[in-house]
């Protein structure tokens, strides 16, 4: 999934992770499902397969202080996502790629969280078709539009990264459909008070 070039912009623009004050403890944040997308991207020859996944549950606590004791516990709704295509949602929920009647979760567990220039990195174990492996993704934070200065009750996180599909069994239509598969996840997420 691409961001449009009004939202990149504005994400560029409010960058937050180096400017955002101290906070004593973590400070948990709600999701914002219906404004927040799982986005993915593939390979299907010279063409590009893309989609998104519901989001079913989200715990975050965020340390703005220290990002060490930052949390991100995910679980996305396989049996609900979409492609670009019927047939290609079709297949991908299909037993020979994410098997979703068997395996209708995906979740997503951070370890570590820490500073990288502007942004941070998110190391952490995604589980796939009963299939947990460790997954690296770039985080950015960023205040929401129209959202005063400082004010810290509705962010945005943007979360990119990718993964090879092989790695977690999900092998079906390799000879058409390209192994790595390119994550956009844009979380809006409001203040838990």
């Amino acid at each position: 999934m691409r961001l449009s070039a009004p939202i990149a912009a504005l994400l560029a623009a409010l960058s937050l992770w180096p400017a955002l004050p101290a906070r004593a403890a973590p400070v948990a944040y709600a999701l914002q499902a219906e404004s927040s997308t799982v986005g993915f991207e593939t390979d299907f020859g010279p063409d590009h397969i893309t989609g998104t996944m519901p989001i079913k549950s989200a715990r975050l606590l965020i340390d703005f202080d220290k990002l060490s004791n930052c949390t991100i516990d995910v679980a996305l709704d396989v049996a609900h996502a979409t492609a670009s295509f019927p047939f290609a949602a079709q297949a991908m929920k299909g037993p020979k790629v994410l098997d979703a009647a068997a395996f209708p979760e995906m979740t997503f567990r951070s370890g570590t969280i820490a500073r990288a220039g502007d942004g941070a990195t998110v190391d952490g174990m995604l589980t796939l078709r009963g299939v947990t492996r460790p997954v690296r993704l770039a985080a950015s934070i960023y205040r929401q539009q129209g959202s005063a200065t400082g004010d810290l009750s509705h962010l945005t996180v943007l979360l990119t990264g990718r993964v090879n599909r092989s790695d977690y069994g999900a092998t079906g239509w390799a000879d058409m459909v390209g192994d790595e598969v390119r994550l956009t996840i844009t979380a809006r997420i409001a203040r838990a008070d």
